[in-house]
């Protein structure tokens, strides 16, 4: 496949950085790194810090992903992985002949009162209809699962899927000899452009370019405003990869063809 863009690989990161932030690199073991030890250090969190940040304005489409759990009958309780979803948008029955999905039933999202008051006991037992997002077991803080309540609980073991946001994998899972020059994630593809720039306002705190009230001498802000810029624009494209654009199209918002109220 040919990319259309110019993509950063790790080690085409860690060279623009150091570029960027006038900072020494150098190749060991076929993988580029800072030179300065405490710059290394600082990496794996200050891709954390640009991809994160990244993800969350954007919600990516790339980021969206489904999977198929089987209930337990009798359990009105679904426990996901928490590393499977970081967000559960929608679940659905799955009506199987055999391995083919021939019908589907949209679970709809509601409170975990409601289901515990309408359908607690297994007496009510059936085909589910509503869930609800109740945290990692209960709220013990485990961060193990996103936890779901079911109502009714099932009176079999129904297939269901889940679609949601995941984490996309971060670059510093390439940081190693053989594919660091040659391994890519959508981010660093699709753009690059605001994982260099986010990536700048977190070394610049790391070199100290953070005053206690602003910016000394501003570059940490300069970095800022060039990263909300080049947001603009790149939210206004996810958000038209999801037909979200536009009348809920794929198409951008025109101003010559906005009719006046």
């Amino acid at each position: 496949m040919t990319i259309n863009t110019n993509p950063l690989s790790y080690n085409a990161y860690i060279q623009q950085m150091g570029v960027m932030a006038v900072v020494n690199t150098s190749e060991v073991s076929g993988v580029w790194q800072f030179n300065d030890p405490a710059g290394q250090t600082i990496t794996p969190q200050m891709l954390n810090y640009a991809e994160l940040r990244i993800q969350r304005d954007l919600d990516l489409l790339a980021a969206r992903t489904s999977n198929v759990y089987t209930l337990v009958a009798g359990n009105y309780v679904l426990q996901i992985p928490i590393d499977d979803f970081i967000t559960v948008e929608t679940v659905e029955i799955l009506v199987m002949n055999g391995t083919q999905q021939v019908n589907s039933t949209p679970l709809v999202a509601t409170s975990a009162e409601f289901i515990q008051n309408c359908y607690a006991g297994l007496a009510c037992a059936s085909q589910p209809k509503f869930f609800a997002m109740v945290g990692d077991n209960f709220g013990d803080g485990a961060d193990l699962y996103n936890t779901l309540l079911l109502g009714p609980p099932p009176n079999y073991a129904y297939p269901v899927r889940v679609r949601g946001i995941i984490r996309t994998p971060s670059l510093f899972n390439y940081a190693a000899n053989g594919i660091a020059d040659t391994s890519y994630t959508y981010i660093s593809t699709y753009y690059p452009d605001l994982l260099i720039m986010a990536s700048m306002i977190y070394i610049t705190m790391f070199q100290r370019n953070f005053g206690a009230v602003a910016d000394t001498p501003e570059s940490g802000m300069t970095y800022e405003k060039q990263y909300q810029m080049l947001k603009i624009s790149a939210r206004a494209e996810e958000d038209r990869r999801k037909q979200m654009g536009s009348a809920w199209s794929g198409y951008s918002t025109p101003v010559s063809a906005t009719p006046t109220r």
